[in-house]
């Protein structure tokens, strides 16, 4: 049952203690990465990781019962925007670029994070549009305090993505996060300074900006999980779970 959008001091120090492990074990993740190590590698480590540290993860299993997440870890090569799908069968090249975002269940509260590093030598626009996607995620946190509008935060995302020559995704949000895997409320990749819901102080907010090398349109694979930009253009992805607290915006992963 959704507990609603604003949590307590120590509801929020509960999901900064799972933040902080969730954070470093997705740096060691990405740490492994390099060509020829396969997605699926990098979903054992994470996973065995959780559990080590007292964790579940929290998007195994996720979804509809016909159709649940069957990793601990998304992994996103190229051209996939979120939720690809790791797999021994999927070897990292240099020059690939990957987003890993992964999810845990700690004391009975939720964290996100998610983070795109480039395997071996990757392109200029590549590297730009990773730099790209940090840039929108760090001007994003700096609007989400008490007072502000929701539409600061997604504006923030969307005219950093368009500066650089690059757009942002219209088809997918953040979210809140802290009672379950995903809550309201929406926070978007766009949208117009000054609108939308006001940002109180207790929420705890997934800011994920995911940027498009061209256009923002994507499309969804058979799998039921998988989306990828529409127009075979590369994608970044970068999420921290952020709380708004009294003293200002808390990056808690």
């Amino acid at each position: 049952m959704n507990k609603g959008p604003i949590k307590s001091n120590q509801e929020i120090e509960i999901i900064a203690e799972g933040g902080k492990i969730l954070h470093d074990i997705l740096q060691k993740t990405a740490g492994l990465v390099k060509p020829g190590v396969s997605t699926w590698e990098l979903n054992e480590f994470a996973e065995e990781a959780i559990v080590r540290a007292g964790g579940r993860p929290s998007f195994k299993g996720y979804g509809p019962k016909k159709n649940p997440f069957p990793a601990t870890l998304c992994t996103s090569i190229n051209g996939v925007v979120v939720h690809g799908i790791p797999s021994p069968n999927v070897i990292l090249k240099s020059g690939n670029i990957v987003g890993l975002d992964i999810g845990m269940e700690y004391q009975g509260l939720y964290t996100d994070t998610a983070i795109t590093v480039g395997v071996g030598v990757i392109s200029d626009t590549a590297k730009k549009l990773i730099e790209t996607a940090k840039k929108s995620l760090d001007e994003a946190i700096i609007q989400a305090k008490a007072g502000n509008r929701m539409g600061d935060i997604s504006f923030a995302i969307q005219s950093t993505a368009e500066k650089a020559g690059f757009s942002a995704v219209r088809d997918l949000v953040g979210h809140g996060v802290g009672y379950e895997v995903h809550e309201d409320p929406a926070v978007p990749c766009y949208g117009k300074k000054g609108t939308g819901e006001v940002l109180r102080e207790g929420m705890v907010l997934a800011i994920e900006p995911m940027l498009c090398e061209h256009e923002y349109f994507v499309t969804a694979d058979t799998d039921g999980w998988t989306i990828r930009t529409a127009d075979g253009g590369l994608s970044a992805h970068f999420e921290h779970t952020a709380a708004l607290t009294k003293d200002g915006v808390r990056v808690l992963t």
